[in-house]
């Protein structure tokens, strides 16, 4: 069985019949940016171009900023690791849910859902969120937002 990978740094997608690096517990790295970990996708997934990735820990604080999350935010990442997604990105969503904490708590995606962006010191911007829970040991989420026209 396939098992589809998305990279958080690139977006770059490949498949492998393997969660793990060959016979290694350690998890599967990108095969074009060499970036350290993927999330796993339970269906295929195609990010838009000018997509903007975060991937966050079991908490919801940001671990990286990948493709596409400075130019959306404006924001460095160093100012950004460790803190919270939703305060850090002023995400606001229009069904006023949480998707950051529904993923986080039952490990399911949730796609599709509109969110106006205020980061830190910019304006707002809206834009549609894709969340992925981390499928390890660790928890954790994928943030995928695509900027609306």
């Amino acid at each position: 069985m396939a098992h589809l990978f998305i990279c958080p740094n690139c977006g770059h997608r490949q498949t492998a019949s393997d969660r793990n690096a060959g016979f290694r517990r350690e998890p599967r790295g990108c095969e074009k940016c060499a970036f350290s970990f993927l999330f796993e996708l339970l269906d295929d997934y195609y990010p838009a171009p000018n997509a903007a990735f975060f991937a966050c820990d079991q908490s919801g604080n940001i671990i990286h900023c990948g493709r596409g999350s400075f130019e959306l935010t404006g924001l460095q990442t160093e100012r950004v690791i460790g803190r919270q997604v939703r305060e850090v990105l002023g995400l606001d969503f229009e069904d006023d849910g949480d998707p950051v904490a529904t993923v986080l708590e039952w490990g399911v995606r949730a796609t599709g859902k509109p969110v106006t962006v205020n980061a830190e010191g910019d304006l707002p911007a809206r834009a549609v969120a894709d969340l992925f829970p981390a499928y390890d040991d660790d928890g954790g989420l994928l943030l995928v937002l695509t900027p609306s026209q």
